[in-house]
This record gives C-alpha cells, sequence and structure tokens, in this order.
C-alpha cells in the first residue's frame, strides 16, 4: 500500500526559480564573487517578498523537489557501488549544518536531515514534512542549505561544478517536451 506521503503525490512545485536560487548560491560558494555583495542580496530579498502566499508555497515545494531529485540521483549513485545513500549523505550533511549555527538552528538540523531520509526512501519531502504542521520561518534558511549541500555534494562526487544544476535543467527541459 503506498504512503500518502509518497512522491507521486507530491507537487512539483516551481522547480525552475527554486534552482535559480540555488544555482545563484552555488555561484556565489564556488566563485566567491558572483552573488555576494549588497545589490546580490537587495535582489534576492526583492524577489522574496514579491512572492505572494501561494508563490512562497510553490518555491518551497519547488525546493523539495529538487532535494528529492538530488537524494534519488545519489541513490542511485551509491548503489553503484554498494553504498547506502543515508548512510554516506546524511552524517557528513549533519556535521555541515552543525558547522553553521548563525544560519540554521540546530532545532531544525533533525528536521532536515528526515527530508533527506524521507527522500532516500521514496517519499516526498514536503508531504513528509508537512504531515508535521506548517513550515516555519526558521526552516526556510535549513530548506535552502540543505539543497545547496546535496548539490555541492553531488559536484564534488561529478567533480563538476555545475553538474547538480545542470542535471536538474536538463531534467526540466526534457520534462517540458514531453
Amino acid at each position: 500500500m503506498p504512503s500518502p506521503c509518497d512522491a507521486q503525490y507530491a507537487p512539483a512545485g516551481n522547480v525552475g526559480a527554486a534552482l535559480m536560487l540555488i544555482d545563484s548560491r552555488l555561484k556565489t560558494v564556488y566563485d566567491g564573487k558572483a552573488g555576494t555583495g549588497p545589490e546580490q542580496q537587495q535582489l534576492t530579498d526583492q524577489f522574496a517578498a514579491s512572492l505572494g502566499p501561494e508563490e512562497a508555497d510553490d518555491l518551497v515545494d519547488g525546493t523539495c523537489t529538487i532535494i528529492y531529485m538530488f537524494i534519488q540521483w545519489l541513490r542511485m549513485a551509491y548503489e553503484d557501488h554498494d553504498r547506502d545513500v543515508i548512510e554516506y549523505v546524511v552524517p557528513s550533511f549533519v556535521a555541515s549544518m552543525r558547522m553553521m549555527p548563525k544560519s540554521i538552528r540546530p532545532e531544525v538540523i533533525p528536521t532536515m536531515a528526515g527530508l533527506i531520509v524521507a527522500a532516500g526512501t521514496g517519499l516526498s519531502p514536503n508531504l513528509w514534512r508537512k504531515q508535521y504542521g506548517d513550515w516555519t520561518g526558521e526552516e526556510m534558511n535549513a530548506l535552502e542549505a540543505t539543497a545547496l549541500l546535496l548539490a555541492e555534494h553531488i559536484n564534488r562526487l561529478t567533480d563538476d561544478h555545475d553538474f547538480a544544476t545542470r542535471m536538474i535543467a536538463e531534467a526540466l527541459s526534457s520534462a517540458n517536451q514531453d
């Protein structure tokens, strides 16, 4: 019997906008220049302020869809080497989150680890989370950081700074062609 949190029941959300934000943050991490400074932060703040409640929900759903896709790719990559994605991703993910105490509140780290475990077991991260109530403001930075850390993990595995975002962009492009 399928779970009500099964990925097939999840809304995809605005994957394009979520991907744009993740890509911008990755470029900041890799370049050290792009996306830094007050102008970039102002643009990001203006974008967030322009979203109504439905658009904000779509952005959260899109981020969760990307997290799910990243974990599915990682699951297949680790299974090719007879390894478990949860065993190899969650501990380093939690350690990375704990190193960001100014951006990530400690009490949201278990929720974000749960999102990864949910995705690793084929459940939708957003449907899994929603069964515990509405998203909180404190979880938004952590959600973005989760997607960013997973993308960076994939990029490190592939030795390609653009692999994770390119993979999602190509999936979006092929979905639009179908």
